[in-house]
């Protein structure tokens, strides 16, 4: 398996996708295959989120000043990912507007997921080696064994946080 970091999150955002579209092909009353669906959505990004957070986008910004406004950027799209999340998971899957906050964070996620892999990744790529990403992937893969799995978690909270403070 790769360790290249680039390699490893679009591979999450590869589960994270396909996660979106078995939601988007349930029945509308589906109840409990969304609210599954959900679950497993909320799991992905919060793992997902959290790696990019404390792994990716430091190291990157430290390395390569000149795309500190997209990482800004890529902080804030994440925060507003959390907020729907802990919303989301304080819903019942059968509440009026569970479907369309889920659509909405499908929506915005799938616009980040984009961006990363069109715009951010590539000027990552071309201005950071092989040896680098591979060693930001193996960070990755480490942070990611105590990552958070649910956005109640300690680690999670501290995270949306510290997305509102720094």
């Amino acid at each position: 398996m790769s360790t290249d970091a680039i390699v490893l999150l679009k591979a999450d955002h590869k589960d994270i996708k396909a996660a979106f579209k078995q939601f988007q092909q349930v029945g509308d009353r589906a109840f409990t295959a969304k609210g599954k669906l959900v679950e497993k959505i909320i799991e992905l990004l919060t793992v997902h989120t959290y790696i990019e957070n404390e792994v990716m986008y430091p190291e990157v910004r430290s390395l390569l000043p000149d795309l500190e406004d997209e990482i800004l950027e890529s902080y804030e799209e994440h925060h507003v990912a959390d907020l729907l999340a802990v919303e989301l998971a304080a819903l019942p899957p059968d509440a009026e507007r569970f479907s369309a906050k889920t659509t909405v964070l499908i929506e915005n996620v799938t616009r980040h997921i984009e961006e990363e892999e069109e715009g951010w990744f590539p000027k990552v790529r071309e201005k950071l080696g092989r040896k680098q990403l591979s060693e930001i992937g193996e960070r990755l893969l480490e942070v990611k064994e105590k990552a958070p799995h649910s956005p109640a978690q300690p680690s999670a909270i501290k995270k949306s946080i510290d997305a509102v403070l720094r």
